[in-house]
């Protein structure tokens, strides 16, 4: 932290020759390598897929925790195959409330269909860029707080500061809500909290909400030369598929609007269709699943009911043709915005710390709503860029890692007692 500047108090309680690199690929010289490197390339070499278990990288992280003195909470989900993770690394003076929430999430999405140049849970570092799932989404982030376990734990701090890893962020923040409940409960009432999402180090304060929803149409099989006996259950699903496009062109045309997007607009498509047996059978099933992200101004309940209000109109257009068809509307999943105030503390804090002062926000969701929700003030603030997100050949520049170990740096060091 730069000796001028002084970060506000919202912390408080209430040229070397090339050599191989820790993947075993050539790369940027030895000394050059970001500290948390050898952290991360381990989290990267763990498949996490949101599909599959968690639980191999939460062990190890907890093992890693335990080994210095903290023993995590797992806080697990119905059956047990994925947990979240939560520690707490005291005051010098014992106190556990208050403080910094560092946050993310240990699940990535599937390389199903993706060409990549090299194995994608094998890092490999080529021109300054660490390659793998997971890299910039965002195993790095967590690989550079694993890194400083050791500090966290030796240095007398003036203020808590608590990690926070979830699961199954990629399917909807799933795993978020009772980790976040998990803090809710045992009163920690941090005072800001860190998402590590990919943004190029910069501070984001704002992000689109998200509502997924399912709909499946139900009609009646028949041959398909004997139609006026079937309901097909594709053509009225497609109505709605007609319906949310206009809601769409409605919400581009009209707004509200939120120019520090560089979507500006709430959006809403069909993302995925499904239905029919055979070419000669009209369709007895067809299911859809819509989602839309909305800017702060959209009331986001209203526009799931006039989605559900089509959904009653071609039920009871279908049930015209035959008393037994129908339509089931269910929420896929939710996450809440973030819309956190320029003025508030936790910007000026992150900024100070290292992080790139920026005005924009981020039409991607994120697990930052459901923090600022519980009343923890949140920005979103990692190392890599999310164009790289979920793609193949998914990398992190090793820079943006090495940024990223010097903002948690300034954090211990303006923690320290």
């Amino acid at each position: 932290m730069p000796p001028e500047t002084a970060a506000p108090e919202i912390a408080g309680t209430a040229d070397a020759e090339t050599s191989t690199t820790p993947t075993g690929q050539p790369g940027r010289p030895e000394t050059d390598q970001p500290v948390s490197l050898e952290w991360t390339t381990r989290l990267l070499r763990i498949d996490t897929t949101s599909r599959d278990s968690n639980l191999p990288l939460i062990d190890v992280v907890a093992a890693e925790l335990r080994a210095h003195g903290v023993e995590p909470v797992l806080v697990e989900n119905e059956d047990g195959t994925k947990a979240n993770l939560l520690a707490t690394f005291p005051a010098q003076d014992g106190t556990t409330s208050g403080g910094i929430v560092l946050s993310g999430h240990t699940d990535v999405v599937p390389v199903d269909g993706q060409v990549w140049s090299t194995d994608p849970f094998v890092p490999a570092i080529r021109d300054g860029r660490l390659y793998g799932r997971g890299t910039c989404d965002m195993k790095a982030f967590i690989g550079s707080v694993v890194t400083k376990v050791p500090q966290l734990v030796s240095t007398p701090l003036r203020a808590p500061v608590h990690v926070a890893l979830s699961y199954d962020e990629e399917v909807g923040c799933v795993g978020a809500i009772s980790l976040v409940d998990e803090i809710v409960r045992r009163g920690l009432r941090p005072r800001a909290c860190i998402v590590g999402e990919p943004t190029s180090m910069r501070v984001i304060r704002g992000h689109k909400s998200l509502t997924m929803i399912r709909v499946t149409f139900h009609g009646v099989a028949a041959h398909s030369s004997r139609t006026p006996f079937g309901v097909n259950a594709i053509e009225y699903a497609a109505q709605l598929v007609r319906f949310v496009r206009a809601v769409a062109d409605e919400f581009r045309a009209d707004g509200p609007f939120d120019e520090h997007y560089d979507v500006p607009f709430t959006t809403a498509t069909v993302n995925q269709i499904a239905g029919g047996i055979a070419v000669n059978t009209v369709p007895a099933e067809c299911s859809l699943n819509l989602e839309f992200r909305a800017v702060a101004a959209v009331d986001v309940a209203a526009t799931v009911e006039r989605f559900r209000a089509e959904a009653r109109r071609i039920e009871e257009s279908m049930r015209q043709e035959n008393p037994d068809a129908r339509v089931e509307v269910s929420i896929g999943a939710e996450a809440p915005g973030l819309e956190t105030a320029q003025d508030d503390e936790v910007i000026e804090l992150v900024t100070v710390l290292g992080g790139v002062a920026s005005q924009e926000k981020v039409a991607y969701g994120t697990e930052a709503g459901l923090f600022q929700r519980a009343g923890i003030p949140t920005v979103v603030c990692g190392p890599g860029d999310i164009a790289q997100a979920h793609a193949p050949d998914e990398f992190v520049e090793l820079d943006q890692i090495a940024r990223c170990d010097a903002l948690l740096d300034s954090l211990l060091e303006h923690l320290r007692a």
